[in-house]
């Protein structure tokens, strides 16, 4: 990878995350675990929310999903919270987004539902990973062979002797 590439990456990388930090600071809904598995369990909490002002209303939308979930308790930390069972979920990436009960915003987040067991198939890899690949597997058959060499040497060297 040329230097000129990393360099422009990063800066990219470095603007985009000081543009966004405020809206970050700002936006206070997590998802805890950020993923889980077909059938597992999330807590969605909004901690923007002020609980006398009423329920919070997190808005859950994906590959398969479009629905409404109300809070059920207040945060420990303050703010409101509910848990989604995601039984019948598809694979794939959820966004919540929260609106509180006097209607003001209160934060959005995300999640990923993997199947059960492990991470989605096909999900990692992505096009600098085959030079890694490569390095690897040479590595690997340099070390295949120079094991073989070494063995090979050893018993021509004790046949010789004998």
């Amino acid at each position: 990878m040329k230097a000129k590439t990393v360099l422009g990456s990063a800066a990219v990388g470095v603007g985009l995350g000081t543009l966004l930090l405020p809206a970050a600071a700002l936006a206070d809904t997590t998802v805890s675990p950020a993923t889980t598995p077909v059938g597992g369990t999330v807590v969605l909490t909004t901690t923007s929310c002020n609980p006398k002002a009423g329920d919070a209303l997190f808005r859950v939308t994906g590959p398969n999903r479009d629905q409404n979930v109300r809070s059920t308790t207040a945060a420990a930390g303050g703010g409101l919270s509910a848990e989604l069972f995601t039984a019948g979920f598809t694979l794939g990436t959820y966004t919540v987004t929260t609106t509180c009960g006097d209607g003001s915003n209160g934060g959005t987040a995300s999640f990923t539902v993997t199947p059960i067991g492990g991470a989605q198939a096909g999900a990692g890899g992505g096009d600098g990973d085959t030079g890694v690949l490569v390095a690897g597997g040479a590595l690997a058959a340099a070390a295949v062979a120079g094991g073989t060499y070494v063995l090979v040497r050893r018993r021509r060297r004790a046949t010789a002797v004998a």
